[in-house]
């Protein structure tokens, strides 16, 4: 769980489309969006959110961010949404006991080389 997290990324409608996707089957909507950032979460509700914000390229990004996922079902989702919008596979969806009992992820590395996890447990 996180309470606010913003990650980097050089291209906004190439994030769009890539988070929109992945972030769907985790149900997590995109809240707002505006020409440099990009909002997913209930935005000032207490609630946890994610901002991406426009970066430039010389600065690679480097962050990893899990989601809950409401079920095992929705880890696959997510991961395969994930590929099909451009993302590259860092670990796909399945058991990872070395976490914990009953711990379920897939992981991702978006087109701005941040990796992001979808887990269940």
């Amino acid at each position: 769980m996180f309470d606010h997290l913003s990650l980097p990324v050089t291209d906004i409608p190439r994030a769009r489309r890539f988070y929109d996707a992945v972030l769907a089957p985790l149900g997590i909507p995109r809240v707002w969006a505006e020409d440099r950032a990009l909002g997913y979460g209930p935005r000032d509700t207490g609630a946890a959110y994610l901002t991406l914000r426009l970066s430039p390229a010389a600065s690679p990004p480097a962050a990893h961010t899990a989601f809950r996922a409401p079920s095992r079902q929705a880890v696959h989702a997510f991961h395969q949404a994930g590929l099909a919008q451009g993302g590259t596979c860092d670990g796909p969806p399945g058991p990872r006991p070395h976490y914990g009992p009953g711990y379920y992820a897939a992981f991702l590395l978006d087109p701005d080389g941040n990796r992001i996890e979808a887990v269940h447990r």
